[in-house]
C-alpha cells in the first residue's frame, strides 16, 4: 500500500475514534492540541494527494454522533466546529485572509470566552421554547427538550420583543463550586464521584429522567442568536437583544476594533481564567458584521468568520514522593506516581499513572524529582517532563519491580508487549476480583443485583473465590453481611439465577480470557459451536479462524491447558450455564444469500429482535457496509456517514416497514 494512503487511512481512523470518544462517550483521551495536530496533518495530506479523497473523511464533517436514547432532530442551520489556533501569528494570518477576502482594511471583531461544556441549540416559536437539540453530528442531534426545560437559565417564554422564530445557541456548563458540592454529596451517599464538569454537564443532558436533570445545577451561556427577520447586522447587538429576551449572556463579551485589542482580551483572560467559577479553554474571535459572515461563508467543517484561540494546557510543578503499582484483571501491572498534592485546573492532583516501564525510562524518572504535570484532554493528569534544575542530589533511578505487589509472584514481560504481567491469576486478589467483576458486568453476563463493591465484599468475606462460587450463594450466607437487606439479597440471587439463560457467546466472553472480546467471542462460536470443540482445538485450528490471529490463539491455548480453568468450566456446566451455540430453526429461507447492516432505532422491534428475525429467515448480519451488502436497514437515528457510503456503493436502504413487508410479516 502507498505509504501516504496508509497514513491517511490511519489518521482518519484515529480521528473518528477520538471524535466518538469525545462526542458520544464524553471522554477526552487526548489534548485539544494533539487532536488538532492530527486533523491538520490529515487535511494537508488529503490536499496533496487528492486521489485518496473520501467523502466520509473526518476532515469534511463536524465530529460527533447520535446516541440511541433520544429522538433525532435536524438543525435548521448546521452547527459547525471552530478552527483552532494556538499562536499570535496564526491569528494574524487569519485576520489577513478575512480582510483580503472582504477587500477591506479595517474590521470589527467580537471576543468571547470559549466555555468547556456541552453545545445546545434552542428553538423558539412565538416566544415559546419548542425544541432543545444537542449538537450531535452538526447536521442533526438528540432532542433533549424536556431536559433543557429544567435548566433555570433557559427561559421557557421570552421576555420583551422577539421575532416569530428565534434560534439560540449556547453552552451548557456546570460551575466548579456546584461540581465540587455535587461530588461531595455523592461521596457521602457512597456513590462514585463525577470525573469533571464538562462530562457531567454533557451526561446530564442525556439522562432519561428529566427529574434527575433538574437536580443538577446546570447553567446555559448563550453565544449566538439567529433571527432571519432582524435587519441588525451586528452579532454583538444580537446577543444584547437576547439578553433582553431573558437569556444569560456573559458580561465578558467585548467588541474589538483591532488585533491589539483582540490580543489584549486573550492575555487578560489567560491570567484571569483560574479565578473563574467555570472552565474555559480559550477565546472565540468572530467577525461582528453578520453580512460579512455570510459573505465569508463556511468550509465543510468550519465557519471562515470565526476562530478559536486555545490556551495551552495548564501546567503545574510537583514532586514524586513514591511509586505504587496497581494490578488489573488480566494481571497487567501499572506504575502510579504518588505526588505532593498540587492544584491543577481546579482539581487537587495527588497521583498520576506512568502506564509502564517504558514511560518511566523515557522520562528518566527518579523518586524526589520535581516534575511537570498537565491534564490530558483537560481531564487525566499526566507527567510530561522533569525539572532537571531541581534534581540536585537525587540520583537513584526508578527501577521497575520484578515481583507482583499483591501476591509476590515473579512478573513477566513478553516480547512486543509494553506491560509487565503477574501470571498468578488464580491466587492474586485483584485479578480474582477483577475477573468476577468482569463476569457480572453488563457487557458479559449482566447480572442484576450485584455490583463491583458487592463482589469485593463477597470475596473478602470468603463467600466466593471464583465466578462459579456465585452460583453456590445462599440466602443464609448473605443475611449477616453489612448493607445486605432481605430484598437486595433476593434481587441478587434472582439475577444470578436468570444469568443461566444467557447465550454461549456471553458466557465465553464472561470467562475473561485475555484478548477475547465480544466480537472475537462471536467469531469463535461460529467455528466452535460448543465449549468442548474449543477446548480440544489445536493452535492451527484457532489461528485459521476468522479474526483470530497468533496472539489470541496462544491465549486460548494457554487458558484451556490450565486444569483450574477446565475445572471451573465443568462447575459452570453443572450449574446450568450455556456452553453450546443455539440451534435456531429457520422460519423461512426468504433472506438466504442476503446480508444486512442494521443502523439506528426502530418503531416495532428492538435491534436484537431485528437481528434474530434476519437470522431465522436465512439472512446474515454485517457490521460494516461493503459492495457485498444487500440492504441497509435504517432506523430513526441512522447517521449521514452510512447514507453517503450506501449511495456511493449502490446499496439499497430500506426502513423497518419495507423490511417487514419483504418478509410478509
Amino acid at each position: 500500500m502507498n505509504i501516504y494512503k496508509e497514513r491517511i487511512l490511519e489518521l482518519r481512523k484515529l480521528i473518528d475514534h477520538y471524535n466518538d470518544e469525545y462526542y458520544i462517550n464524553d471522554k477526552s483521551v487526548i489534548s485539544d492540541r494533539e487532536f488538532d495536530n492530527l486533523l491538520n496533518e490529515l487535511i494537508k495530506l488529503e490536499k496533496k494527494y487528492p486521489e485518496f479523497d473520501d467523502l466520509n473523511s473526518p476532515s469534511k464533517r463536524v465530529g460527533g454522533g447520535i446516541t440511541k436514547k433520544f429522538n433525532v432532530a435536524k438543525h435548521t442551520y448546521p452547527m459547525y466546529s471552530l478552527n483552532n489556533t494556538y499562536t499570535k501569528n496564526e491569528v494574524i494570518d487569519w485576520d489577513n485572509r478575512i480582510k483580503k477576502n472582504l477587500g477591506i482594511d479595517e474590521i470589527e471583531y467580537t471576543c468571547e470566552l470559549k466555555y468547556d461544556g456541552a453545545s445546545i441549540n434552542l428553538i423558539y416559536e412565538d416566544g415559546i421554547l419548542v425544541k432543545g437539540i444537542t449538537r450531535g453530528n452538526g447536521v442533526e442531534g438528540d432532542d433533549v427538550t424536556l431536559n433543557v426545560k429544567t435548566i433555570k437559565d433557559i427561559p421557557l417564554k421570552l421576555s420583551g420583543k422577539f421575532p416569530k422564530r428565534l434560534e439560540v445557541r449556547g453552552e451548557i456548563i456546570l460551575p466548579l463550586n456546584e461540581f465540587k458540592n455535587l461530588n461531595r454529596i455523592r461521596q457521602l451517599n457512597g456513590q462514585k464521584p463525577f470525573m469533571n464538569p464538562r462530562n457531567t454537564a454533557s451526561g446530564s443532558l442525556k439522562l432519561q429522567d428529566s427529574n434527575e436533570v433538574a437536580k443538577r445545577p446546570l447553567k446555559a451561556f448563550i453565544y449566538a442568536a439567529i433571527n432571519d427577520e432582524s435587519i441588525d447586522i451586528s452579532h454583538y447587538n444580537s446577543l444584547v437583544n437576547a439578553r433582553a429576551n431573558g437569556f444569560l449572556i456573559p458580561d465578558s463579551i467585548v467588541r474589538a476594533n483591532s488585533l491589539d485589542e483582540v490580543f489584549g482580551f486573550i492575555n487578560l483572560w489567560r491570567n484571569k481564567k483560574s479565578n473563574l467559577n467555570y472552565e474555559i479553554d480559550g477565546v472565540v474571535i468572530k467577525v461582528n458584521n453578520i453580512n460579512y459572515q455570510k459573505t465569508l461563508g463556511h468550509t465543510s467543517k468550519f465557519p471562515r468568520w470565526a476562530i478559536a484561540f486555545k490556551y495551552d494546557s495548564e501546567r503545574a510543578t510537583t514532586e514524586i514522593k513514591s511509586l505504587r503499582y496497581q494490578v488489573g484483571r488480566t494481571g497487567s501491572v501499572t506504575p502510579v506516581a504518588n505526588l505532593s498534592p498540587v492544584l491543577l485546573s481546579g482539581t487537587i492532583i495527588k497521583s498520576a499513572s506512568l502506564h509502564n516501564e517504558d514511560q518511566i525510562l523515557k522520562l528518566n524518572l527518579r523518586i524526589g524529582d520535581k516534575v511537570f504535570i498537565e491534564k490530558g484532554g483537560e481531564i487525566i493528569p499526566k507527567i510530561v517532563g522533569v525539572d532537571h534544575m531541581y534534581r540536585g542530589k537525587v540520583s537513584d533511578k526508578i527501577r521497575f519491580i520484578d515481583k507482583c505487589p499483591e501476591c509476590n509472584s515473579k512478573l513477566i514481560r513478553s516480547k512486543n508487549q509494553s506491560n509487565h504481567y503477574c501470571e498468578n491469576e488464580n491466587e492474586c486478589r485483584p485479578q480474582i476480583i477483577g475477573k468476577i467483576q468482569h463476569f457480572i458486568s453488563k457487557e458479559a453476563m449482566d447480572i442484576d443485583g450485584i455490583g463491583n463493591e458487592t463482589v469485593i465484599q463477597l470475596y473478602d468475606n470468603k463467600l466466593i473465590k471464583n465466578i462459579a462460587d456465585l452460583y453456590k450463594l445462599k440466602f443464609i450466607d448473605l443475611i449477616e453481611l453489612d448493607r445486605m437487606a432481605e430484598k437486595s439479597i433476593n434481587n441478587l440471587l434472582d439475577g444470578i439465577e436468570k444469568s443461566k439463560n444467557n447465550p454461549y457467546e456471553k458466557v465465553l466472553f464472561g470467562l475473561g480470557i485475555r484478548f477475547v472480546g465480544k466480537t472475537v467471542a462471536k467469531k469463535i462460536i461460529e467455528k466452535f459451536p460448543n465449549i468442548d470443540n474449543l477446548i480440544n482445538a489445536s493452535y492451527d485450528d484457532l489461528n485459521e479462524t476468522n479474526n483470530i490471529g497468533d496472539k489470541i490463539a496462544k491465549s486460548l491455548i494457554k487458558f484451556f491447558r490450565d486444569q483450574i480453568n477446565i475445572n471451573l468450566i465443568n462447575e459452570l456446566k453443572y450449574f446450568g450455564l450455556n456452553f453450546n451455540k443455539s440451534d435456531k430453526t429457520l422460519s423461512s429461507n426468504i433472506l438466504t444469500g442476503k446480508s444486512f447492516v442494521i443502523s439506528g432505532t426502530f418503531e416495532f422491534h428492538t435491534r436484537e429482535e431485528i437481528k434474530s428475525i434476519i437470522e431465522l429467515n436465512g439472512g446474515k448480519i454485517s457490521s460494516s457496509i461493503s459492495s457485498k451488502t444487500s440492504y441497509i436497514l435504517a432506523g430513526k437515528s441512522m447517521g449521514p456517514k452510512k447514507k453517503i457510503k450506501a449511495n456511493k456503493l449502490g446499496v439499497n436502504v430500506i426502513d423497518e416497514k419495507e423490511f417487514l413487508k419483504m418478509l410478509e410479516l
